[in-house]
């Protein structure tokens, strides 16, 4: 499947090994940066989904997202991510991506601007009264993450793991590395977290990242060995 992520912001927070790993599916271990897990939200447009060799539909292929992730390694010691939640604005997409992908959208009411190097994101679920209210601002320089680095850990990853009637699963993306912008975030929001009922950081990431945006090709799951 082809698709563009655009417009990406990351917002990075250390957090308690033992919590996510307390949280995790069987056959997924934390996988820790320096001792520290983290725990992230990623907003984004996704452009341009379909499937190859077909056209986008306006309907379906073109949405906001917010996800909340964790960085895992499978018992062979693949890395790669493990969403707690995906919020999007397209319900069909909602529905395909629970059916076909086992992951866990939501149907939000959501909001993307942009304004030449500025953006604003905001989400809110039916059920809850909090609102994910994001804003920042990007600057040069444009830069590739360092092997070795945090930044490196937190964004090269190109598997994502589900579950799906007690079957791990694995699916796998290729893209090029992303080209990571000094990012200046004005306005954040832990309300995903507080979603997914994880403990509040009560305080500002500890990391962001933006990136305009790569062009992605999304392959079927595959089971694993766990």
């Amino acid at each position: 499947m082809h698709q563009s992520w655009d417009d990406l912001i990351f917002l990075h927070w250390a957090c308690d090994p033992q919590e996510v790993q307390s949280r995790l599916p069987k056959g997924l271990l934390v996988d820790t940066f320096e001792s520290q897990a983290h725990i992230s939200i990623v907003g984004f447009k996704m452009n341009n989904v379909r499937p190859f060799n077909l056209p986008a539909l306006p309907w379906l292929s073109f949405f906001n997202e917010l996800n909340v992730r964790v960085y895992v390694v499978d018992q062979q010691g693949v890395p790669g991510v493990y969403f707690f939640s995906l919020d999007c604005d397209c319900w069909p997409a909602v529905t395909i991506a629970r059916k076909f992908f086992s992951l866990n959208y939501v149907s939000t009411k959501m909001n993307f601007k942009t304004d030449k190097n500025k953006y604003q994101l905001t989400a809110q679920r039916k059920e809850s009264a909090l609102i994910a209210q994001y804003a920042w601002q990007t600057k040069n320089p444009v830069q590739k993450a360092v092997p070795g680095t945090l930044a490196f850990h937190l964004t090269e990853r190109y598997n994502f793991f589900t579950e799906k009637n007690g079957q791990l699963l694995r699916g796998q993306v290729h893209h090029e590395p992303y080209e990571l912008i000094d990012t200046h975030c004005t306005t954040y929001s832990e309300a995903p977290i507080a979603w997914n009922h994880f403990s509040s950081p009560q305080r500002p990431p500890d990391l962001v990242h933006a990136c305009r945006g790569v062009k992605i090709q999304a392959f079927s799951l595959v089971k694993t060995d766990a």
